[in-house]
């Protein structure tokens, strides 16, 4: 079984996205910030990470530049829907440039996601 981490501070999305995940099969982490989700990395056993870009205490584009430095082989998906404080603004072609696998806007459908997954764990 492979094993994807959730990193993002949106409770209520890391419920819905654990619960389809986990009917199509996976196991499933969840951390609420960066610093937690590279805790888990370090833990092992992590396939593909899918991360949230703005988030408190460590932020996704951080966490991405260290996971491509430590550990290479993960796959990353990174999703966000812009910052607040910016309309109009996107972080998913910075994150792609820090090294993610794979960028997602949110919101995005349920089939979106499940084809990026399968395309990084294929």
């Amino acid at each position: 079984m492979k094993t994807i981490l959730l990193i993002d501070d949106e409770k209520l999305l890391l419920n819905m996205l654990r619960s389809m995940l986990e009917r199509e099969g996976f196991g499933v982490l969840e951390a609420e910030d960066g610093n937690r989700g590279l805790q888990l990395v370090r833990e092992g056993g992590v396939d593909l990470v899918i991360t949230d870009i703005f988030m408190p205490d460590k932020e996704g584009l951080e966490t991405i530049r260290e996971l491509r430095k430590v550990y290479p082989h993960i796959k990353i998906i990174a999703i966000s829907g812009g910052s607040p404080k910016a309309e109009g603004f996107s972080p998913l072609p910075l994150a792609e440039k820090l090294g993610a696998d794979h960028v997602l806007p949110k919101p995005f459908e349920r089939s979106e996601l499940l084809a990026l997954i399968a395309r990084c764990l294929e």
